[in-house]
Parts: C-alpha cells; structure tokens; sequence
C-alpha cells in the first residue's frame, strides 16, 4: 500500500541552484538567533536568580560552572569577574553560551523553570558577561614557569583546544595538531551559522592562543603524515581530540545519486562562504535524522530559500537528539517534521528526484515498517543520521564504534589520553567534549609531575 504526502504536481525538478534568495535577505535570514543583551537586560534577568544554595543548575552542567556565583557577580555589576567564573571552569564558555542546549541542561534544571515555566536566561547571561572580557586586549591567564614537558595534541575543536589551554596553563608545551585549514572543529565547521555570527569561532580561537604556548600546527591529519606511534616517541603525552569524521551510511537503493550528502558537509560549506546567496540549495529538500545537525541542515535550507523542507525522523518526536527549543525553532522557519518514517530508496536517474520511506512503529522487538509507504519529493537529500570514528588510531581499544577510556579520558596505550565524541562517553556536544579536555588535561599534568 503506498500513500503520497506532499507531492508537486509539477512535472519537472529545477534542481539545486544557488541564488534562490538576494544576499540581503539571506544576511538578514541568518542574524543572530539569540542576540546579546543588554546591560540593563542582563540586570534584570539575573535579578530572577533565586542564587540556590545548592543550585540544581550547576549539577545539570557538564562542566559544573558555579551559575549563582557568575549571575549574582552579574547583578552587582561585575560582568568580567562573573566571566573569569565561567571561563576557570570552561574555556570555550563564549561558544557553548551560544551552542549549547540550555534548555535541556542548566535552564531546564532551573528551580525558576519548575515554578514558573520560566528559567532565568543562564545562556545569554552567560554570553553577557564571556562578552564582556574577551574584549579586553589581555588573556585573562597567564602561564606557570615552563615545565620542559612537551604534548602533542590532535584535533584543534573544543575538546582539544580546551586540553591544550589547561596544559598550556600549567606551563607545558603544547603542539595542535588539525587536519583542517582552520581550528575549532565543530565550532568552526559544524554549528549553523546564526548561532555564531561574526567570525566568532575563529575569533574564540585567537583568544584562547593568547595564553601563549600552543603552537597551532593546520593540514596535519592522524594518519596522513603524523602517527600516534610517533607522536609518543616525540612528545611526553599525547591527546587525541579527533571528532567523528564517518558518516553513517543509509543503506538504502541509489544512495550515491547525485545531491545525496551528508549534511555535516553541506553546513561546513555553508559556513566557510563569505556570500549566502551563492550556496546552491535544492527547491524541495529532505533532511534525514532527528539530531541538532539535522534541524541546522533543515533550517538552514529554508533560510537559503528552498522551498519546501521535510526533516523525516524514524521514531517519534519524543526520541529525536534535538531538543523541543530545537524542533520548534524548525518547524517556525516552515520546516515539515515527519516523525515515524525511514528512508528505503532514493529514486531519480542520476540526480536524486524523491525519496521513498516506510512508515515505521515501535513494538515490543523494537522498531518495525507498517506495511505503508509514501515519497517525497527532493532535488537536494541531507544525510544526518550519526558520525563515526574511521578505524582504530593506533590500535587503540574501542568501545562500540568509539575510543575506550577510562577515568579522565585514559585510553588502553600508555601515554595516550582522548576526549570529545571520539570516545565513548562523547555525546556531540561543546560543553561535554570541554569537560573531558579539560579533565584530561588535568590528568595529564599530575602524571607528569610525578
């Protein structure tokens, strides 16, 4: 049995083209989706804080930022300290105060948000006042007397840069390593674009190097000239900060059609163009995945002008990644959810023209197709459905598809630590990788100054 759901009657695909919006519409479609407060604003929302004793909020944190403490040094006016509060126990607290999921984390833990239905607004707080003290000239610390320990570490996103700044720190030497022509990973290259306006992962970066002691080394790729062989002969201990850098395969008929890709690609792009309105994107897009990366490849689209976008899910919007804030940011763009449907063939000669799917429910052996199909139309399909890790570095021990560790981020090779989603215990998000850079870091300096 098949049913049709939203299907033109329009005979031929235009296909993906850029210039569907002016450059004007597209720079005012992708403003700040949060924009900065005020100081008065940020007077008055910090003035909600109750400043819990034992503040739920800062449990709800991955990296367990004292949150009374920063908001109340925002109320009585001292924006910087309330800063320097953030950034001693997240370096990258700017990005995540942007990134981050609070509406799932700090804010929903609110003690204002059980009461009220309202939290006080820790995320644009918390930007206030990182804000505030990143534009002063001067880092805000400063560098321990040189240890004559040197560490490799590889991969320059939040993980890794936030590991070589603490080691940077405590008076190590740090060389970061990154595959990529810019630093930042994720920051850089997977975070949609009205998330972080202005160059603002770049210019974190910068930041974050004033601290001195980080040679920055860009195009240098695990395993395309650099081992972790080497890297241990060379350096006192080695970090690996890697990402995922696999997409997870479909597996469906005719994935490889033209305009099939995955959609961590399409927002790379998207961010590294200095023109909006030259991105080609299709007139009818389908978005395949349930996670933030997801909702950034649907929205984004729309923003660029398609037409019409379907995100398509395979369970229920209560077991989508992205959270509530996420999907309903999504469907007021225009994007269609459709929950309960997996992809079982791209159709089109060549280029891609609909996606078929099965409808989908869950019964006691878990999820199962109903009999029911339906396609959509697509000039243009975005895989986001997971990453992996590509192989084994080094031979190192895996859990699942992922690096096994232990305690602060110890891998099963001696000398050798990782963190952020390469590991198991990564969830894809800033704030997690920063606690485990961070906490390997600090692992790594007491077992070197033994």
């Amino acid at each position: 049995m098949k049913r049709e759901l939203a299907l033109s009657n329009s005979i031929s695909t235009p296909g993906v083209a850029a210039g569907r919006l002016p450059a004007r519409t597209c720079e005012e479609n992708f403003a700040d989706l949060r924009p900065p407060l005020t100081a008065h604003e940020a007077a008055v929302a910090a003035a909600r804080c109750y400043f819990c004793h034992d503040a739920p909020c800062v449990t709800a944190c991955p990296t367990a930022i004292d949150i009374p403490l920063f908001v109340r040094q925002i109320s009585t006016g001292t924006a910087r300290a309330a800063a320097k509060t953030i950034f001693d126990r997240n370096i990258l607290g700017g990005m995540c105060a942007r990134a981050c999921p609070t509406e799932t984390l700090c804010e929903q833990a609110c003690v204002r948000q059980a009461a009220e239905g309202k939290p006080v607004e820790i995320g644009r707080l918390q930007r206030f006042a990182t804000d505030a003290l990143m534009a002063r000239d001067r880092h805000p610390y400063e560098r321990a007397g040189p240890s004559g320990r040197r560490i490799a570490v590889v991969g320059a996103g939040p993980a890794g840069l936030a590991c070589a700044h603490r080691l940077a720190m405590k008076g190590h030497a740090v060389t970061l390593f990154d595959a990529r022509a810019k630093a930042g990973g994720l920051n850089e290259y997977g975070i949609a674009s009205y998330k972080t306006v202005d160059r603002f992962a770049e210019r974190e970066v910068e930041w974050l190097l004033g601290i001195g002691g980080i040679v920055l080394e860009l195009g240098r790729r695990l395993g395309g000239g650099l081992t972790l062989d080497g890297l241990v002969d060379d350096y006192d201990a080695v970090f690996l900060g890697l990402g995922l850098a696999g997409v997870n395969a479909l597996g469906v008929e005719e994935e490889a059609a033209e305009n099939v890709r995955a959609a961590v690609d399409f927002i790379a792009d998207l961010r590294q163009t200095s023109d909006l309105s030259t991105l080609p994107v299709g007139r009818h897009v389908v978005v395949i995945g349930g996670g933030m990366t997801a909702v950034d490849a649907a929205v984004q689209s729309k923003l660029l002008g398609a037409e019409d976008v379907a995100m398509v899910y395979r369970r229920g919007r209560d077991r989508m990644n992205a959270s509530g804030f996420e999907q309903d940011h999504a469907a007021s763009t225009g994007v269609r959810i459709i929950t309960g449907a997996r992809p079982v063939r791209v159709l089109g000669e060549g280029a891609v023209r609909e996606v078929e799917f099965a409808y989908t429910e869950d019964g006691p052996d878990g999820l199962r197709d109903t009999g029911e199909t339906f396609r959509l139309r697509a000039d243009q399909v975005f895989k986001a459905i997971g990453q992996k890790l590509d192989g084994s570095p080094g031979g190192l021990a895996l859990e699942g598809r992922k690096i096994r560790v232990t305690g602060p981020g110890r891998t099963s090779r001696k000398g050798v630590w990782a963190g952020g989603d390469c590991v198991a215990e990564g969830d894809d998000l800033v704030v997690t990788a920063v606690a485990q850079g961070r906490d390997a870091a600090e692992d790594i300096h007491a077992a070197l100054m033994v």
